[in-house]
């Protein structure tokens, strides 16, 4: 006879099982157990815990599906041939395009006119976000709107409509047509780089990000009132937020000379700020004040297929929220008033490819840009052809402020077989250049070579036949122009960590 505690018998031809401690015992008390009949405690915690994570999973659920309901996406290019795989935007160095549109629809028709609210609109501000994969250094570099560049063949992305490429263009243009894959291309282009991601932000993206940080600090030289923008601030430090928030980012008038210069100035400022109340306040670890923000940041934001979606905005955010506001960098890029006309703005070369040059390299500005040995004169990679010295058209342009100096610097090339010569006299500049025309770029990096000048003083140029030797002040003296050790941290303008004033214009 088998009692409750025993073992149970075995099935007809099996062996008996094999008994273990407490066999009996454990089994009793798991029949006898009953969630019925367990403590009321029990019963009561149960239920709380799990309540509270089906709301945690209801909670969650719910902001993702809102804050990806919310994104908006594009192409990140316009038909620009890529030679860099995609990056590990976890750990890798990133390049993200930041673009401010000018385009009045949607919410922004109360900042325009109904003329005004079609299309992709121009890029009202143009800056380039670059993390060091040590997410030690972050450089954000802007890009006058008045710059005048060369915008590449684009094809819009949505309707397959091809636009040619234009030379001497704005730079705000480039996405007016074939859309914000256009701008990437064309900073690829100017700059060398290969942009990662882009974020669009429209007007309404800062007239709401400001009240839900709760108001931004700027400060300005005297009082400022503006009746283009509609900024009023008094003299000294002030709280903005909403329209005078944009107001401070948008005049044009109210700061410096009144351009596009003043303006970045104030913006980078605006950006400084903000960066340093974001970690006064905790925000970045905040995760209640963090969904406010980016609830807000994505109903206004449209970025590339890449970065649409929250895991990748909360990856970004992640790398950004620990860094130390002295190692983010304003830098805006060496430019110049256009020759073609003085209210639009050209590359300040040889600097811009200096440091263009320098960032390729890498995202830390205090190291040294790459030398004249580092960068030598364009090559092809493979033996070039031969030509004759003697028939090259070569032209020696004396802008070294030294009469007589085409004709020391052309003896120079005589003797280095370069016979062909013509001599002009140009207007002063401070450095030698280096320019060619179609067919005889390997004319020009032989005659760059001959005076010890890197491949940034070398520049195609449609109007120049055959090569331009262009001497500068640098070339005054000597048979090699004088090159300084090119200093790229110099260009940068302030910190986050800077608090700075604004200059006011005493016209605003």
């Amino acid at each position: 006879m088998v009692t409750r505690h025993d073992a149970p018998s075995p099935e007809p031809g099996q062996s008996p099982p094999v008994a273990y401690p407490g066999q009996g015992k454990l089994a009793a008390r798991s029949r006898r157990f009953s969630f019925r009949r367990s403590p009321r405690w029990f019963k009561i915690t149960s239920a709380a815990v799990a309540v509270l994570l089906i709301a945690v999973i209801a909670f969650g659920g719910y902001w993702v599906w809102r804050l990806q309901s919310n994104i908006s996406s594009s192409a990140l290019g316009a038909g620009g041939v890529r030679t860099e795989g995609p990056v590990d935007d976890s750990k890798d160095r990133l390049q993200i395009l930041v673009l401010g549109t000018d385009t009045r629809s949607g919410k922004n028709g109360q900042f325009g006119t109904t003329d005004q609210s079609s299309g992709y609109g121009q890029s009202d501000v143009m800056m380039l976000l670059d993390i060091s994969a040590d997410n030690n250094h972050v450089n954000v570099i802007s890009f006058p709107r008045d710059l005048l560049v060369d915008v590449p063949a684009c094809t819009d992305s949505k309707t397959g409509k091809q636009y040619p490429e234009r030379q001497n263009a704005m730079i705000n243009s480039a996405m007016a047509e074939a859309g914000i894959g256009c701008a990437v291309d064309t900073v690829n282009k100017l700059t060398g780089l290969e942009v990662d991601h882009f974020m669009m932000a429209d007007f309404n993206a800062v007239t709401e990000l400001s009240k839900a940080v709760g108001g931004v600090d700027v400060c300005v030289s005297t009082a400022v009132n503006d009746p283009d923008s509609g900024l009023h601030l008094p003299k000294g430090t002030s709280q903005v937020e909403g329209d005078q928030a944009l107001a401070f980012l948008r005049t044009r008038h109210a700061f410096t000379d009144g351009g596009d210069l003043g303006r970045i100035k104030a913006q980078q400022s605006f950006l400084g700020s903000l960066v340093r109340k974001l970690k006064a306040d905790g925000t970045l670890g905040n995760p209640q004040k963090m969904l406010g923000i980016a609830d807000t940041v994505t109903k206004n934001l449209t970025v590339d297929n890449g970065l649409a979606s929250v895991p990748a905005l909360l990856t970004i955010a992640g790398r950004l929220k620990n860094i130390d506001p002295a190692k983010v960098n304003f830098i805006t890029v060496p430019n110049v008033p256009a020759a073609s006309d003085p209210n639009r703005l050209d590359l300040d070369q040889p600097a811009a490819s200096n440091f263009f040059a320098a960032l390729t390299k890498s995202a830390d500005l205090s190291q040294p840009a790459p030398s004249a040995a580092a960068s030598p004169a364009p090559s092809t990679g493979t033996p070039k052809a031969a030509y004759d010295k003697a028939l090259q058209p070569i032209t020696v342009a004396n802008g070294t402020g030294v009469t007589g100096r085409s004709q020391e610097i052309g003896s120079v090339l005589s003797a280095g077989g370069f016979t062909k010569l013509a001599k002009i006299q140009a207007d002063s500049r401070p450095q030698t250049m280096v320019y060619y025309g179609a067919g005889f770029a390997d004319v020009a990096a032989d005659v760059a070579a001959m005076f010890g000048l890197p491949a940034t003083s070398v520049q195609q140029v449609a109007s120049v036949q055959g090569v331009q030797l262009y001497a500068g002040q640098d070339f005054a003296t000597g048979d090699k122009p004088t090159l300084p050790a090119p200093k790229p941290n110099d260009v940068v303008a302030q910190t986050a960590q800077d608090q700075t004033c604004q200059t006011t214009n005493p016209v605003g």
